[in-house]
């Protein structure tokens, strides 16, 4: 058997920037758990469509700025095998945090502290989920299509957290530390899955955080 036949190659593109995302003195979080992007960056999005390979299957979250992206990518002349959505990678949701100023939210008694971001893994935002609930569905997801679509190349448009989550389970590493993984608006990370019990583990990163040009 080829045993590249084997590999799944998954190529994780991070949404386009929201539209009117500002900044507190930690960032603000986006207004909803679904604001829209600006998908205005053509040339950006030229080089992606070559870049990408084609015929894959093309997967967007179902959240707005996943969408849209995962249409400008079309739009720009990327091929794709396929098109789906998947409610499994969507963004982490943060429930009553969703349009608060980050230093306010650090200054909570629900939130737990983090050298690298406004939160640890456990916290449990009032009304939302925890970073340790994205780093299960997300998981899950990545076993699930892995299987699935053994042999193809997948390109996933999705989220920072998400891709977070995403490098927790390849990696094998705390989620606490997948939290200090930073992921640009647009970047490409590559992850690989190969089935099989030999030594290495089933996940390899080829690379994280490419961005375009």
């Amino acid at each position: 058997m080829d045993e590249t036949a084997q590999v799944t190659r998954w190529h994780l593109v991070r949404h386009a920037p929201v539209v009117g995302a500002g900044k507190g003195a930690l960032g603000l979080l986006y207004k909803t758990h679904d604001d829209p992007a600006d998908t205005a960056d053509a040339p950006a999005f030229r080089f992606l469509s070559g870049w990408l390979p084609a015929g894959a299957v093309l997967i967007s979250s179902g959240l707005r700025r996943t969408d849209a992206t995962a249409d400008a990518l079309l739009a720009a002349g990327y091929e794709a095998g396929e098109r789906r959505s998947d409610a499994r990678f969507q963004e982490q949701f943060y429930g009553d945090w969703h349009g608060a100023d980050r230093q306010v939210i650090a200054e909570t008694p629900a939130r737990r502290p983090h050298n690298f971001w406004f939160h640890d893994a456990a916290t449990q935002p009032p009304g939302g989920e925890s970073f340790l609930d994205l780093c299960r569905r997300v998981a899950a997801g990545l076993e699930a299509l892995s299987a699935d679509l053994t042999g193809r190349d997948v390109v996933l448009v999705g989220h920072g957290g998400t891709f977070r989550a995403a490098m927790a389970h390849a990696l094998g590493i705390p989620p606490d530390r997948a939290l200090t993984i930073s992921f640009d608006n647009l970047s490409v990370t590559r992850i690989d899955h190969r089935p099989g019990a030999h030594a290495g583990g089933a996940w390899r990163t080829v690379y994280v955080n490419r961005r375009p040009g």
